[in-house]
Parts: C-alpha cells; structure tokens; sequence
C-alpha cells in the first residue's frame, strides 16, 4: 500500500541521564522522550529503509517511506543528545525555535544555535515567547512571527523560512502575517500526513509523546492511526474554542495531576 504522504513528527525536550528537565510540570514531562527512547526510533526508521528529512526536503520529496523530523521549543538537547543521534543515523531534521528562550537554563544558547545550524540541520522558529497565535492582537503577531524570526537570522546568518505554532494553535490572521513575512510554511498541530496538495500553510504534524509505544510509532510513521489522533484532537480543539486557551489549560493541568 502505497504511503498517503509524508508523517511530519513532533518531538521537544530530550531527557538526558544526570540532566534535570526543564520543567517537571506532568503537562510538559508527558513530551519528553527519553533519549534512548529516540534513539530507538531513529534506529527502527533508518534499519527500515525510512529517510528522514527536514521541512524543506519533505515540501519537495514524494514521501516514499519518508518521515519530517522536528523540534520544537529550542531545548540544549536539540544540539547535546538529537543532533548526534540523527547526524550518526545520516537524517536530517528541523529544530523550530522559541527566540525568547534562547540563553534561558535548559535551553539553547545563541552559541549552540549557531552551531546547531552550522552541523547542517535546519532551523526554523517557533515564534517569541511562545505564546497561542489565536490569543494575539496584529502587533503582537508581528513581535511572535516577524520579530522573532528576524532573531534568530541575525544569529545563524541564515534565512529562517518555516514556522510552528505553538500548541498548534492559529488564527488566520497569524497565517497571513506569516504569508506576509515570507516563510515558506507554517505547521500546526493537525493529526494528518501532508501530500503534495496540501497546503504548506496549514501542515500537519504528530506530536511523538513518552509514552509513545514502538509499534504505535510505527503506525505514526506510516498514517494507520492517525484518525484516532484526529478525533481526539477535534474534540480538544471544540473545548478550547468554547471556553478558551486560559481557562482549557487550567483544568488540562489540574486533570493532569491527578494521580
């Protein structure tokens, strides 16, 4: 069976033996991978004869049994534990980057961007501050999108030409200002492969969780159980719009922290 387009993977914070995370808060700790955890995934794709490749490869690429592999958020892990483990696997990757974290404890330094850059894989931002597109006024999307990419170009030498929403929330108005800007692509958080009709200004992306089991990567990697990941999404998606980012988070929290 043929593959219905290219599965762009989310990944965030590495955890790394004898490092402390950035934060323990269960809503962040559930993204966090261990770093053999990755490993084993970089191992199952390339022993298998996937390719990864970064946003820029994946726009052009037909996707035969092809992944997009980012980051998001810019955490030192970016550069000390996935960049070896992909350089070593002969994938490529896109590391979008929160420019207002930068030189914050447990996240890149200006100096591990540069050269985080320079070992060939791609940056792209990840707005600002971090803040949710859909929440924003025209001069704070500016500041989220257009100032935080001028950042981080002045700090890589480098154009910066792919933008992730944080928690995968956007408004229109946020896609147009990026259109706007000149990137080349914006990616959400939509559960769905991207195909060459699909729109580079809505992509999808599937957030690779701790408690990702093997073989439900590998039906990540190849589409199968996506629509579960969508319906689970649209519901959020239809709470959030009815009561709102602030208030979603809040009880998303405290449910989090039940035992």
């Amino acid at each position: 069976m043929a593959q219905p387009g290219i599965v762009y993977l989310i990944y965030h914070e590495l955890e790394v033996p004898g490092r402390p995370s950035v934060q323990s808060e269960p809503g962040y700790v559930r993204y966090i991978l261990r770093e053999a955890t990755f490993r084993s995934q970089i191992d199952w794709l390339r022993d298998n004869g996937w390719r990864g490749l970064n946003v820029s490869e994946a726009l052009r690429s037909t996707g035969e049994k092809s992944v997009a592999i980012t980051f998001d958020d810019g955490c030192e892990t970016d550069l000390i534990a996935a960049a070896p483990i992909l350089h070593e696997a002969g994938f490529h990757a896109t590391f979008y980057v929160t420019a207002g974290f930068l030189n914050q404890p447990g996240h890149l330094t200006s100096g591990q961007l540069r050269e985080l850059s320079s070992s060939g894989l791609e940056i792209g931002c990840h707005s600002m501050t971090h803040a949710y597109l859909n929440d924003l006024n025209p001069q704070q999307l500016q500041a989220e999108i257009v100032a935080a990419r001028s950042k981080l170009e002045g700090l890589i030498s480098h154009k910066v030409e792919h933008f992730s929403c944080p928690g995968g929330r956007y408004s229109q108005h946020a896609l147009a200002v990026a259109r706007q800007a000149g990137y080349r692509s914006v990616a959400t958080s939509r559960a769905c492969p991207n195909q060459s009709s699909t729109d580079p200004f809505r992509l999808g992306r599937v957030a690779v969780m701790r408690d990702t089991s093997p073989s439900a990567f590998e039906k990540i990697c190849t589409a199968e159980s996506l629509w579960k990941i969508r319906l689970s999404e649209s519901l959020r998606t239809s709470v959030r719009k009815i009561i709102g980012n602030a208030v979603y988070d809040r009880l998303r929290k405290a449910a989090l922290r039940q035992p």
